[in-house]
């Protein structure tokens, strides 16, 4: 199966580590596994990461805060994110 690129916010240098600062203060400390994707093309990592909002912390009639929650964790481990 091939694996999802992406950049360990540890690792990132420039217009990336200031992306990732950017996202810790929004998120209370962490780098949610999706913006570890959006790094790697920061010209879709605004719309993207606006949608992935909508989409996981919006109201939603799709999914239940649950399933979101899930579907996050199921993402989160493809892309080697922490547990």
């Amino acid at each position: 199966m091939t694996n999802i690129m992406t950049i360990a916010p540890e690792k990132a240098t420039g217009i990336r580590k200031l992306f990732f600062r950017w996202v810790r203060g929004h998120y209370g400390g962490v780098v949610p596994g999706v913006y570890q994707v959006l790094a790697v093309d920061l010209k879709v990592a605004r719309p993207a990461g606006a949608l992935y909002n909508h989409l996981h912390l919006g109201k939603s009639s799709l999914l239940t805060r649950l399933q979101r929650e899930m579907l996050a964790t199921v993402v989160n481990g493809k892309v080697g994110g922490a547990p």
